[in-house]
């Protein structure tokens, strides 16, 4: 394998790598995470349970008891007591909530989450992340192509070209659909549902990973676009240096003899000499043509 392509094949692996962090971030449901905070419900024991107790009034003499609708419960917490601390995560496409069990999780659609005037942004958000990935992913298919086919003629410039520029698009639109959804989380948290609204939250991993794809592929680009301005000013000067300069072409003997013989005039004599292969007459005698 020769020089080229072997820096092509180094170049081809981080471009893998930021396919495969977009792909993960895109599926995950861990671009923000945090904790809510939600009221503990009432005693569904009908023992009642630990800080809480229930009470029936008698309904007559003969001491029968209302029924359950008209029970009075009595909850001892006060404060932030009274309230449950719940863990949730949320991504482009569903946001995942601690159970108050705490068995599993429940998870709904983030799209229905999201207030009315921020869907259009998440919309965006979206289609930006497919079209990174599309990018990205049609990058790594031209370039594992010229890898593969291309023999040691291929013109690689071309390919370095096309790689970076495939690069830095999938890299701005990345950037772009990762600002779109920090926006329209932050909407999301100050005009959602009050049942979902975080009390505290911060960005999870799979928001990391989105921006290390984004890294990643502008990396590539800069590295590409380098190596593709080195070559083009190295090739005038591997031109110039090349076994035949251009100022020191040898001129073929056979043409300058010809130059030469076509710029000194002779004699008419010489020319008869030539042509007919016998000596010239003497100055001043007489031609016969027979």
């Amino acid at each position: 394998m020769d020089r080229a392509r072997w820096q092509r094949v180094l170049t081809l692996l981080p471009i893998c790598l930021a396919l495969a962090f977009s792909l993960t971030a895109m599926g995950s449901s861990h671009w923000c995470e945090g904790i809510r905070r939600m009221t503990k419900p009432l005693c569904q024991d009908p023992l009642g349970g630990v800080n809480c107790i229930q009470v029936s009034q008698a309904s007559n003499s003969t001491g029968r008891e209302h029924d359950d609708s008209q029970t009075v419960q009595y909850i001892w917490e006060t404060g932030d007591d009274k309230f449950l601390l719940l863990g949730f995560h949320a991504g482009l496409w569903q946001s995942c909530e601690e159970s108050l069990n705490s068995t599993g999780e429940q998870c709904r659609t983030f799209l229905g989450v999201v207030p009315t005037e921020a869907q259009g942004v998440l919309w965006l958000c979206i289609w930006a992340e497919v079209l990174d990935i599309f990018l990205i992913l049609t990058g790594v298919i031209f370039l594992g192509c010229s890898v593969s086919h291309c023999h040691s003629g291929c013109n690689w410039l071309k390919v370095d070209a096309s790689v970076a520029i495939l690069m830095v698009l999938a890299g701005l639109l990345g950037m772009v659909a990762h600002m779109m959804y920090t926006t329209s989380f932050q909407i999301t948290v100050n005009l959602g549902p009050e049942d979902w609204r975080p009390q505290t939250w911060d960005y999870g991993w799979s928001y990391c990973l989105a921006w290390g794809s984004f890294a990643l592929c502008m990396a590539v680009s800069v590295a590409t676009m380098s190596r593709y301005t080195i070559t083009q000013a190295e090739m005038p000067k591997a031109q110039k240096d090349g076994p035949y300069p251009q100022h020191n072409i040898p001129q073929p003997e056979a043409s300058q003899q010809v130059w030469q013989t076509g710029a000194a005039p002779r004699p008419v004599g010489q020319v008869f000499v030539n042509i007919l292969g016998r000596p010239p007459p003497a100055r001043g005698g007489k031609v016969s043509m027979c």
